[in-house]
């Protein structure tokens, strides 16, 4: 597609210690069967990979957390390690973050079991945010889950009497080709192309409707 194409050119440094890292993460995603995918977010991880490959900690949730983001981190996880190099684990962001989180340990299980290596991805960390606070902990305590360190940041720095407004910024045009966000989330997906903003006034002059 335009836009994998595109993240492959912006993709310049391919190389780590001497090796196309990009070949080998691809070698490694093909072997455990991971052949679907996201390919732009799997770009993405090698990109974030050659650069901090001692602190390799990747966000799962853009597209889909287990048929996507968590293949996609162990493919890359598996070629760093053939470098030398020790993952960190994972972040999810959105979604079930109890089921997710014992689903995301579970594949951390099978492919400690199935590849030979002294590094134990089972002991793999899973990192959760998303609008984390007390009442969220005690759910998940609650539910179960497979989570190790927990990312607090709005409730951490507003008050419950003058909330956040949470904002996301998301990518609808790249030179004049619409773009379309895709997740598992139909919320989540975007109109592509670029948009005109109007804003509606009632009678008594006050804003009604953007």
């Amino acid at each position: 597609t335009y836009l994998y194409d595109r993240m492959l050119e912006d993709l310049k440094n391919r190389m780590l210690d001497g090796v196309d890292f990009w070949a080998l993460v691809g070698k490694k995603r093909i072997s455990q069967g991971w052949s679907n995918t996201n390919e732009g977010e799997l770009a993405a991880f090698v990109a974030y990979a050659i650069a901090f490959p001692e602190g390799f900690l990747a966000l799962v949730d853009t597209y889909d957390t287990l048929e996507s983001g968590v293949p996609n981190f162990l493919a890359v996880s598996l070629a760093l390690l053939e470098l030398g190099y020790k993952p960190k684990g994972i972040r999810l962001d959105s979604g079930d973050l109890s089921y997710l989180s014992i689903e995301t340990r579970k594949m951390f299980m099978e492919v400690n079991n199935k590849v030979s290596s002294d590094f134990d991805f089972s002991k793999l960390t899973i990192v959760a945010s998303n609008d984390i606070n007390e009442k969220v902990l005690i759910s998940l305590n609650d539910q179960g889950h497979e989570i190790d360190a927990f990312g607090i940041g709005t409730n951490l720095v507003t008050c419950q009497a003058q909330p956040a407004l949470g904002m996301v910024f998301k990518l609808v045009e790249i030179k004049k080709r619409p773009c379309i966000k895709l997740s598992q989330t139909v919320a989540k997906m975007t109109i592509p192309g670029c948009k005109n903003a109007y804003r509606f006034y009632g009678s008594g002059g006050k804003a009604i409707l953007d």
